[in-house]
């Protein structure tokens, strides 16, 4: 059990850390979405101008719920944007609407990273709802069931993988959106610094996450190879 308290402290530890980075991130938000763009385009027009421009005509743009809820989903073709997006006109509004076309984009040209997420994520969430009852059923018994903990660390590193593999999505997202801000001249230039910005702090969530999953993986690996409890 004492393996398991472990794996609570780095949870813990990066969970901390995760908090700094998304309370940096929200106020940055908050800071640029009182800023409004030079186009007084809204977040919805400017996630249909990016697709439009891009010669994306199968892909539409909604409104979705609650605070930070903006996703591409690659399933049914849809840009959502959360009510401080959509119709906002703001820099913040511009940046995260931009970043999610950003997603639609790599969608329409096959991108290898975009696609590998996709074929991992069945495998991932099945992982992600029984991992914790396998894993400390795993510490538990690894003097008897050894095998147990390995398809633990098995899971475990499915969604460390997923983790991984996000990053560059998330990063050829927010330059693809940088590039087409700066192009189409919808934001001024201070204000695509801006929006650089803010786009930067919401990858480093994504940072935060993976290197948290690697560090829990690791842990499990060393006590499954000495087996120790």
């Amino acid at each position: 059990m004492g393996s398991y308290y472990v794996l609570m402290i780095i949870g813990v530890v990066f969970a901390g850390i995760g908090m700094l980075v998304s309370g940096q991130l929200k106020k940055r938000f908050k800071e640029y979405g009182a800023i409004p763009i030079a186009s007084g385009l809204t977040g919805r027009e400017i996630a249909e101008k990016m697709l439009s421009d891009h010669n994306i005509k199968d892909v539409v743009v909604q409104q979705s719920k609650g605070m930070l809820s903006d996703y591409y989903n690659p399933a049914n073709k849809t840009v959502n944007l959360s009510p401080a997006v959509f119709s906002a006109n703001s820099v913040m509004a511009a940046a995260v609407a931009a970043h999610e076309c950003g997603h639609a984009v790599q969608h329409a040209s096959a991108y290898r990273w975009l696609q590998m997420r996709s074929t991992l994520v069945p495998a991932v969430q099945f992982s992600s709802n029984m991992l914790q009852w396998i894993v400390l059923l795993g510490l538990i018994l690894i003097n008897t069931f050894p095998s147990l903990l390995l398809i633990g660390i098995f899971m475990y590193g499915l969604i460390t993988l997923f983790s991984f593999i996000t990053l560059p999505v998330e990063f050829d997202a927010s330059k693809r959106a940088l590039v087409w801000l700066n192009q189409s001249d919808v934001v001024s230039a201070q204000q695509h610094d801006k929006a650089a910005k803010a786009l930067k702090w919401a990858a480093s969530t994504y940072v935060v996450a993976a290197l948290s999953s690697l560090a829990s993986l690791l842990y499990l690996l060393m006590i499954y190879l000495g087996r120790r409890d």
